[in-house]
């Protein structure tokens, strides 16, 4: 197994590695919506907060050598359901087809106040 981390994505704030490669596949922990310049959520919108988190999945991906296109899974947290037709029209930005897997979940509480959270499963290149 060997972590990988990006300054480009926020650091975990927890006992946790932003993400591991193991057996030609990453494995990215949740990523919430933290812009990795500030510190700070992006925005409190949900539908900017997918697109920033998204962005730090991008960036992970991209420390491991990958990219979103390899994406096989996400599982995404959402504090809010009645907003899954806009979250989902902001995911679609950053996915073409094949689409990976996915799950989506509804949530009573997310770290740090988040109305999103997206963790993901993506395909190495060198596997």
């Amino acid at each position: 197994m060997k972590p990988v981390s990006t300054d480009a994505a926020p650091a975990a704030i927890g006992p946790y590695s932003q993400a591991i490669a193991v057996n030609g596949l990453l494995f990215v922990s949740g990523q919430i919506p933290i812009d990795p310049t500030t510190g700070e959520f992006s925005s409190n919108d949900p539908v900017e907060q997918t697109r920033q988190c998204l962005r730090n999945l991008a960036a992970i991906a991209e420390a491991a050598g990958t990219d979103l296109s390899r994406t096989v899974k996400t599982t995404v947290l959402v504090r809010d359901l009645s907003r899954f037709a806009d979250i989902n029209a902001a995911y679609a930005e950053f996915f073409k087809a094949p689409f990976p897997a996915r799950a989506t979940f509804e949530v009573s509480a997310l770290p740090k106040g988040a109305q999103i959270e997206i963790e993901a499963v993506i395909a190495l290149k060198d596997a």
